[in-house]
């Protein structure tokens, strides 16, 4: 039987590049959403899994609120929407900057128009002095009232006992949703994907990795449990296909290798991975190219 009596559903919302997917990960225990320097990494939704005690809470990494410039972008918006609408609670994450930006401005509107309730999380509090926080957190209160505001450094993790424990209180009677130690519900392949998409976005520069998808053509398990993943990445230029692939393969070996090692930490098993880069102009403008990938229904 499980000790779960309570449970609360919780959206992490905030501008690209503050650290949502960062604070996921320390607040969930494991890496389940990819984390670069790089903005608009998350592009979907991706759920992580807290228990404490009899309290189950079930986390939701959004992509960064941005304004969109393609189809892709429209949908990532959307996801952010939907996902303030259908929670208990949200996460603001912001940096520590004493004045309210337009992104975290529409996100409050957000809030506010759902009846949505919201804890601040003032991330990266390495980066400042304390008696700067002041500033920061009464800017903040005077744009809405939030039911807590929490200083947190995802990558030290200080704060984020606090953090979790007035996420707790939003948890309200209700059974165990996901299973003891389950940490994500997304698909081990799907885990995989993002993983190589990760390694694209750590390994290139400027608009090339952004430009990117990655689809697993095959995911199966040998006798000897070693796990058989065959991946395509498809870009949208053919010389981002040069740049991809590199002088004589050197960076897609790269790119792969960094990725098998990730994805057999994930799995604790090994993997044979091959991965293949083929050309589809402008994907992230058409619709039935973002369905193929995953990005038809947010």
């Amino acid at each position: 039987m499980s000790d779960i009596t309570r449970n609360a559903m919780i959206a992490i919302t905030g501008r690209p590049n503050v650290g949502k997917s960062t604070l996921l990960n320390a607040l969930v225990g494991d890496k389940i959403s990819v984390v670069t320097n790089k903005p608009q990494t998350t592009r979907g939704r991706i759920r992580g899994v807290v228990n404490r005690g009899d309290t189950q809470l079930v986390l939701l990494d959004t992509p960064g609120f941005h304004k969109p410039h393609t189809k892709l972008g429209d949908y990532m918006v959307g996801v952010v929407r939907e996902s303030v609408a259908d929670t208990d609670a949200a996460v603001l994450v912001v940096e520590p900057i004493p004045n309210v930006g337009t992104q975290e401005a529409e996100l409050i509107e957000r809030f506010r128009a759902a009846g949505v309730p919201a804890v601040l999380a003032v991330n990266k509090i390495d980066t400042v002095r304390k008696d700067a926080l002041l500033e920061v957190t009464a800017a903040y209160a005077e744009a809405f009232g939030f039911a807590a505001i929490v200083p947190v450094c995802a990558k030290s993790g200080e704060g984020l006992p606090e953090l979790t424990a007035e996420l707790a209180k939003f948890a309200a009677p209700g059974p165990e949703l996901f299973p003891g130690g389950m940490t994500t519900d997304q698909p081990d392949k799907s885990v995989v994907a993002e993983i190589i998409r990760e390694k694209l976005l750590i390994c290139l520069d400027r608009e090339v990795p952004h430009g990117t998808a990655v689809e697993i053509a095959k995911f199966s398990e040998r006798d000897s449990e070693i796990i058989d993943v065959e991946a395509t990445i498809y870009c949208e230029k053919q010389s981002h296909k040069g740049i991809i692939i590199g002088k004589s393969g050197a960076m897609l070996k790269k790119i792969a290798t960094m990725a098998r090692l990730d994805a057999e930490r994930f799995m604790g098993t090994k993997v044979y991975l091959q991965i293949w880069v083929k050309v589809r102009e402008n994907w992230r403008d058409n619709a039935d190219a973002l369905r193929g990938l995953g990005f038809g229904e947010k």
